[in-house]
C-alpha cells in the first residue's frame, strides 16, 4: 500500500501540470491568433514572444508531465493489486476512455502547435477559447469518476460544467459585443 500512494501522488502531481500545461498553452494559442491581427512590429514582436514561451511550455512542461502522469499510471494499475483490481470495474474502463480523449486532445493540440511554430494560423481566437473548454470538460469527467467511483454518476457532472461552459460562451460573446460596441 505504501508504494502505491507514492505512485498515486507522483500520478496526481504529474497530471496536473499535465492539464496546466494544456490550459496555458491554449491561451498562448488565443493570444497568438490575436496577434496576428495586430500592426507591424507589434505582430512581430508579440508572434516572436508566444512562440518562444509556446515551445518551451509543450517541451519542458507538458510533454514530460503527460509522459510521466502516463508512467505512473501505468505503474499504479499494472503492477499493484490496487491497481489490478480497478482495472476490473466499469468506472476505470470508462475513465481510461476519457484518458485517451486526452490524449487526441493532446495530439491536436501539437498539431496545431507546430502550425503555429510556422507562424500559420489556421484558427481564431474564439474557437481557441472553445478548444479549451474540451480539456476542462475531460477533467471534469475523469475528476468525477475518479472520486465517485461510479461508471455514471459522473454525467451529472460533465453536464453541469458542458452548462457552465455555454455560459461562460454566452458571456464572453456578450463582453465582446459591449467591447466591440465601444470602439
Amino acid at each position: 500500500m505504501d508504494i502505491y500512494n507514492y505512485l498515486k501522488s507522483l500520478h496526481l502531481i504529474f497530471v496536473i501540470t499535465w492539464f496546466s500545461g494544456l490550459f496555458y498553452m491554449v491561451r498562448l494559442f488565443v493570444y497568438h491568433a490575436e496577434a496576428k491581427q495586430k500592426a507591424e512590429p507589434e505582430q512581430s514582436i508579440l508572434i516572436t514572444q508566444y512562440q518562444i514561451m509556446q515551445y518551451r511550455l509543450w517541451y519542458i512542461i507538458t510533454w514530460p508531465s503527460a509522459i510521466l502522469a502516463s508512467f505512473f499510471a501505468y505503474w499504479m494499475l499494472f503492477f499493484t493489486e490496487i491497481g489490478q483490481v480497478w482495472l476490473t470495474q466499469p468506472w476505470m474502463h470508462v475513465k481510461l476512455g476519457f484518458v485517451f480523449l486526452l490524449y487526441l486532445y493532446h495530439l491536436k493540440c501539437h498539431q496545431i502547435f507546430l502550425q503555429l511554430q510556422k507562424n500559420e494560423v489556421k484558427h481564431t481566437s474564439g474557437f481557441f477559447r472553445l478548444w479549451n473548454e474540451g480539456a476542462t470538460i475531460i477533467l471534469f469527467a475523469v475528476v468525477f469518476l475518479v472520486i465517485l467511483k461510479n461508471a455514471v454518476n459522473w454525467i451529472y457532472g460533465v453536464v453541469g460544467i458542458v452548462l457552465f461552459s455555454v455560459l461562460l460562451m454566452l458571456g464572453y460573446k456578450f463582453y465582446k459585443r459591449i467591447r466591440e460596441s465601444k470602439s
